[in-house]
């Protein structure tokens, strides 16, 4: 079955390329460009996507805002943000809102391609993974992981993750008072084919401690190992 993408973008000539090229790959696409009929679709068709395109910069709902819409409404919705802008700031925007990843434009049709594989590969085995592994939990002090439900648990109560979170966090789970390098997070979440900052990896263990660390500015279980990695320490 083929994958199927929603691509929200105003620009109808970049929204063209963008869909040709996602067609002539074999993706399922559906095209929207307003933030609004973007949602309306996601829930049109009751969030049946494997990714999400985003563009940042919509007329009326801003991209930011469909992102972080969508992830309320799906934990495991792939979600890439376009950007035309190359500063920082709005990479960390887009991955604070809850995107899994962002592409700067201009990009080519190779990098486009390989970015909405890798984010539909990784989610589709991550669902096999759960499935198999129903059941399955890992421990660490007060927090279980849970493996079958995609979340983790703190003292009991269950704290609900994205797809990129959970995979990032199963990492530090399993492997528990040692120190998993910056560089290796990339490579597992994310995949390799394209380079990318690993400043996503560092958004994103911000998003996790602002989850489950009493207080995030002193986290006592996510551990920064400086110039390197982290460390989960229970």
């Amino acid at each position: 079955m083929a994958k199927r993408v929603l691509v929200c973008e105003d620009e109808a000539a970049i929204r063209d390329f963008v869909v040709i090229n996602l067609r002539k790959n074999g993706f399922d696409v559906r095209e929207a460009e307003t933030g609004e009929a973007a949602l309306r679709i996601f829930m049109e068709e009751e969030g049946r996507f494997h990714v999400a395109l985003l563009d940042l910069m919509l007329p009326g709902i801003d991209g930011l805002t469909v992102c972080r819409e969508l992830r309320r409404a799906s934990d495991t919705l792939g979600i890439i943000m376009l950007t035309a802008r190359s500063q920082e700031a709005d990479k960390i925007k887009g991955l604070s809102s809850g995107a899994d990843d962002y592409v700067t434009k201009p990009f080519s049709p190779s990098e486009l391609v390989a970015r909405v594989t890798s984010l539909c590969r990784r989610v589709e085995v991550n669902a096999d993974a759960l499935h198999q592994k129903a059941g399955d939990r890992l421990t660490g002090g007060d927090y279980v992981l849970d493996l079958r439900r995609h979340c983790i648990e703190k003292k009991g109560v269950p704290i609900e993750l994205t797809q990129v979170e959970f995979d990032i966090l199963e990492m530090l789970f399993s492997n528990a008072g040692r120190l998993v390098e910056r560089a290796d997070i990339l490579q597992r979440v994310w995949g390799g084919g394209s380079a990318r900052d690993e400043k996503v990896v560092d958004v994103n263990i911000r998003r996790l401690r602002m989850k489950i660390e009493d207080d995030p500015g002193e986290p006592e279980h996510i551990i920064t190992v400086w110039g390197r990695g982290y460390r989960w320490q229970s």
